[in-house]
């Protein structure tokens, strides 16, 4: 189907918006009025740039507070409209949209509505228009769908017809099956945005918390599903008014947009993409760093043994029973200071994994490489992150571990139990990643389509200095769990780091190897164990050897977790993690470890 996206949706000048909507892959967009007025571009100019970029410009929005009022208010809405509708005519739109009276002198009659959208239809029709008649949720008389559409129906003109907007439909818990009685040829327009679920004014949240289809809370594809069964053939339409959306860089924005699009008509069954192909777990996750030697003594006091190195790339492998942890110093790395660069992804179909991600918009990194380097394909999360997808150790398929030279001194085993110190670590439980504060919606948009991770409930958690949102993917049996994280001070990269969670099954132990080869731990306060000896019962010393070794707890109806957290080095620090059975990622213990961090670097100055 075609896609459109109202210019409203998008940060910057006219010709930004113009230029992100058709790079992102946009058929047309809807011109909001605003910004034609700002433009210093005239009717035929903008016109002639739509063209040039391949975009129809589908609407024209929007036209306000026109029917059911006193005659000579509607005389001069009259006059104003065909001023509108020449300006129309010079900048090539056909179709105006009309959204329901707000004015406070509109009274609530039908019949005279009817009339006045009658007569506006018949001035339009001169021009060559047709009229969408919309009900705003918070209209002053016709706030619903079906209301709309009587009046439409009563003013039986063929230049008017209805647009539905899946926002204002939803937002007031309409039944949209209704819309099933609509003809689809009366249809003129479809608008679609999603929303949180939230309980709050309904033009507040309509003008601040809109979301693309798939970022919130409606059903957005239900909907979709019975427009399209009346038979409408125009396009799917963004109309998404959003604080963040409106002062991101427009470029991502619309990438992100039109991705969301993408999945909705997947969803529906109107578009087939390449099938989802979902990794069944981590196969290394990369570090960058300018200095190795912080990072290696971290890992070599989790019980990490270096185990091999590239054959033509600076980068160590160190590994731990399944997990690894590549270790790299190229030049990058020097600019960017330490951090987590890149996920290797174990997929069933990398290159399956590849069609997947640039069917929706996330195209395959260009990569240098030797001639004898695997052949891995990577893209870029919304963070930046580099996901590769991965085979370990399958013959038929290119496998990156073959790219790495084994140490030569065969001293260092690979799960620590070698004589070394191991700490009992298996694998890689899960990563956390900070999102840049604009991408938050997005990171969790792209994880659930491209890779075909279930995203679960976004999480507020308290911090020192604001809240602290958290949101996590996951596959089906969590070989692969993903944290994304937006902090409330996103320019505090102590605090609000990457992290990687290493799985133990004993973290007591784990955390006294650890220590014992020298590893700092992040000191918990007292007054949690305090707390948590009121909230829970613990066998004798239990709580005693927590506090000593800055252990947090937590249970729910599935089972108990322990975990501890190492210093920070760099933006990285390392979690040991003890699952029994429990699910989710100690979130009541979130606001402790991150003020934790915060008296930690302070006291460090670092």
């Amino acid at each position: 189907m075609r896609t459109s996206i109202a210019t409203v949706s998008l940060s910057g000048s006219l010709t930004e918006k113009l230029t992100a909507a058709s790079r992102a892959g946009f058929d047309g967009v809807e011109i909001f009025e605003n910004d034609l007025l700002a433009s210093p571009l005239g009717p035929e100019e903008v016109r002639a740039r739509c063209a040039d970029l391949g975009l129809s410009i589908d609407l024209y929005q929007p036209m306000r507070d026109i029917e059911a009022v006193p005659a000579e208010e509607f005389a001069r809405n009259l006059r104003r409209a065909r001023h509108k509708f020449e300006l129309m005519r010079r900048l090539g739109a056909d179709t105006v949209l009309v959204c329901s009276s707000v004015h406070p002198l509109a009274v609530d009659d039908d019949a005279l509505a009817a009339d006045h959208l009658r007569q506006l239809a018949d001035s339009a029709q001169e021009f060559g228009i047709r009229v969408a008649y919309e009900a705003l949720a918070w209209g002053r008389h016709v706030n619903t769908y079906g209301h709309a559409w009587r009046i439409v129906e009563a003013a039986d003109h063929p230049a008017l017809g209805t647009c539905l907007d899946s926002f204002h439909i939803l937002s007031r818990g309409s039944d949209p099956k209704g819309i099933a009685d609509i003809p689809g040829e009366k249809i003129f327009f479809l608008q679609l945005a999603d929303a949180p679920l939230l309980a709050m004014d309904v033009l507040q949240w309509s003008r601040h918390y809109r979301c693309f289809p798939g970022q919130g809370g409606f059903d957005v594809a239900g909907l979709v599903r019975g427009v399209l069964d009346t038979g409408y053939d125009g396009p799917l339409s963004l109309e998404v008014f959003n604080d963040v959306f409106r002062q991101a860089e427009a470029g991502p924005t619309a990438v992100d947009a039109h991705r969301s699009l993408l999945v909705l008509q997947e969803t529906v069954g109107v578009a087939t993409p390449p099938a989802p192909v979902v990794p069944t777990g981590v196969a290394f996750a990369e570090l960058v760093t300018p200095d190795a030697e912080p990072v290696a003594a971290v890992l070599g006091a989790l019980g990490f043994a270096r185990t091999a190195r590239h054959r033509t790339k600076p980068v160590d492998l160190w590994q731990q029973g399944e997990a690894r942890v590549l270790v790299n110093t190229s030049g990058a790395a020097r600019r960017t200071g330490t951090g987590l660069a890149a996920i290797g992804l174990e997929s069933p179909d990398p290159a399956g994994a590849a069609r997947r991600a640039e069917a929706l918009l996330a195209p395959v990194l260009p990569r240098r490489r030797a001639a004898e380097d695997a052949p891995l394909d990577a893209v870029a999360a919304p963070d930046g992150t580099e996901l590769f997808f991965c085979a370990t150790d399958r013959p038929e398929l290119p496998n990156w571990r073959a790219d790495f030279a084994d140490e030569a001194d065969g001293s260092h085993g690979t799960d620590g139990t070698d004589g070394s110190h191991g700490t009992g670590v298996h694998r890689i439980d899960h990563l956390a990643l900070t999102q840049p504060w604009h991408h938050f919606d997005e990171a969790a948009l792209f994880h659930r389509s491209v890779l075909g991770l279930h995203a679960q409930e976004s999480v507020d958690v308290a911090d020192p200095y604001g809240l602290m949102r958290s949101r996590a993917v996951t596959n089906a049996d969590g070989s692969v769990r993903i944290a994304l994280g937006v902090g409330a001070a996103p320019t505090d990269d102590t605090v609000h780091a990457q992290h990687i969670a290493l799985a133990t099954s004993d973290v007591v132990a784990a955390a006294r190897r650890f220590r014992e080869a020298g590893g700092r731990l992040l000191p918990i306060p007292a007054n949690y164990y305090d707390d948590l000896a009121a909230r829970h019962e613990f066998a004798d010393g239990e709580l005693k050897t927590y506090r000593e070794l800055g252990i947090l707890y937590d249970r729910d109806v599935h089972g108990e977790f322990r975990h501890c957290y190492t210093m920070t080095v760099g933006r990285v620090f390392f979690e040991l993690v003890q699952r029994d059975g429990y699910r989710g990622y100690g979130a009541q213990n979130a606001p402790v470890r991150l003020a934790a961090q915060h008296t930690a670097r302070a006291v460090t100055g670092g």
